[in-house]
């Protein structure tokens, strides 16, 4: 455990940690209460609730890249607290629309874009964030033990809030949110600027950080473009749980939110797990070791989309969780780990880009497929179309790098993988599960 948690020893690592935990807690409860409310408002229409989801992504696609041009150009501290209050500020004036009772739909769909637009200069910025909070040795630990402290926040704040809603309704739940933003904030604050890890104060001309640039830099980097087009698909097919297990919870096995509350902390607690096995790696992870997490993810998501009970739903959802995170963990540990310092803000922007900005497509569309054929057909075909596509992407990677790969059945089951050197001798084995020599 100390090996998992050794990033933490440093104070700016604890603060920043313990202030997006606060956060992202209230993020996964706020949610939860606006899918709910949705629900409430349109009769349970999946089409809606797509909707609103495409509008808090589709910012996504239109600030991100330049949100990262922010995040190298500026002081990312204070990015970040100004970002987090923002988000403070709408989910009060939310939370106050409800609880009078004036909320009507169009005001869930400006939240949710406004939202979006505060989290696509916020998410670049807090993934090249971490690179200033350790040392390089830590990055590696301090990324994993960010993903876990994301899905911490989604075990605990989807239970949370599938309570709370039962109890006080949605309107003083976002209202809770709007506060642990602001206790966010509070923490952030905190963070010494003379120990992070970066260059003497200072802006970056704009000259010196250009959106085309880091295009550039990515497209010159076979490395990267490959895993950016893994996650582009898995993004878009999917990660799309928001949206799918509400739909599952509710119009399928016709429960209520404390049971959609339950399924979606069975995915975060898989997830959760996913994250700190993560944490033990200390170097960047091999391309083999993204593409398998990939397919074993997509596995598992196809399998759940055909369970016939709730129970079993909330047992597969556990290993689907944990590949969903491993996968994209050690995608983000590859690009993250493989590129120039000056590119970083840029570079984690178009990763955000091409993860999260598929949402505004992939969502209405899922929504549809929910809504014409089912729920369980919207989660089966996401990880089918997933599981083809990367199939496609590790047969093309293993013809390119000319690798061997062997099945082992003895001692154990594993997969072999060798690529040749220089020397034509073997430069990389990889063994079930994703274990990397």
């Amino acid at each position: 455990m100390r090996a998992v948690f050794r990033s933490l020893r440093v104070r700016n690592m604890r603060l920043f940690t313990a202030g997006q935990i606060t956060k992202l807690v209230g993020v996964w409860m706020l949610f939860i209460a606006q899918d709910w409310l949705v629900l409430d408002l349109t009769d349970n229409s999946a089409t809606a609730l797509g909707l609103v989801t495409a509008l808090q992504f589709t910012p996504v696609l239109l600030l991100t890249l330049y949100g990262g041009k922010l995040a190298d150009r500026f002081d990312k501290q204070k990015l970040l607290v100004l970002c987090n209050c923002v988000f403070a500020v709408l989910a009060l004036g939310l939370g106050v629309l409800i609880a009078t009772h004036l909320v009507v739909l169009w005001h869930v769909y400006a939240f949710a874009a406004a939202v979006g637009m505060t989290s696509a200069i916020e998410t670049p910025t807090r993934q090249a964030f971490w690179s200033e909070l350790v040392e390089p040795e830590l990055l590696p630990n301090a990324l994993s033990l960010g993903s876990a402290t994301f899905n911490v926040a989604r075990l605990v704040g989807p239970a949370i809030a599938g309570v709370l809603i039962a109890w006080i309704g949605t309107g003083p739940v976002i209202l809770v949110t709007g506060v642990m933003a602001i206790l966010a904030v509070l923490l952030q604050l905190r963070i010494r600027p003379a120990d992070l890890l970066r260059k003497p104060p200072g802006n970056v001309a704009a000259r010196d950080a250009r959106v085309i640039d880091g295009l550039r830099y990515v497209w010159g980097r076979p490395d990267l473009v490959l895993v950016m087009t893994l996650v582009l698909v898995l993004g878009l097919m999917a990660f799309n749980f928001q949206l799918t297990l509400a739909v599952l919870a509710k119009t399928v096995f016709h429960t209520g939110a404390e049971a959609f509350g339950l399924i979606t902390s069975a995915l975060a607690a898989g997830a959760l797990c996913g994250a700190l096995v993560a944490a033990l790696r200390r170097n960047r992870p091999s391309v083999y070791a993204v593409l398998l997490s990939a397919i074993l993810f997509a596995t598992f998501e196809t399998v759940l989309g055909f369970a016939p009970t709730f129970w079993l739903a909330i047992v597969l959802a556990v290993p689907t969780g944990f590949f969903m995170i491993y996968f994209a963990q050690a995608a983000n540990q590859r690009v993250q780990l493989g590129v120039d310092p000056q590119f970083r803000g840029r570079v984690m922007a178009l990763h955000v880009l091409v993860f999260f900005g598929t949402t505004p497509v992939g969502a209405p569309l899922i929504g549809w497929i929910a809504e014409e054929y089912g729920a369980r057909a919207s989660i089966w075909l996401g990880g089918l179309a997933s599981l083809a596509c990367t199939l496609v992407v590790a047969l093309v990677q293993l013809r390119r790098s000319h690798a061997t790969v062997l099945l082992h059945l003895r001692p154990r089951p594993h997969l072999h993988v060798t690529e040749p050197g220089s020397d034509g001798s073997p430069a990389l084995e990889l063994r079930m599960p994703a274990t990397v020599r």
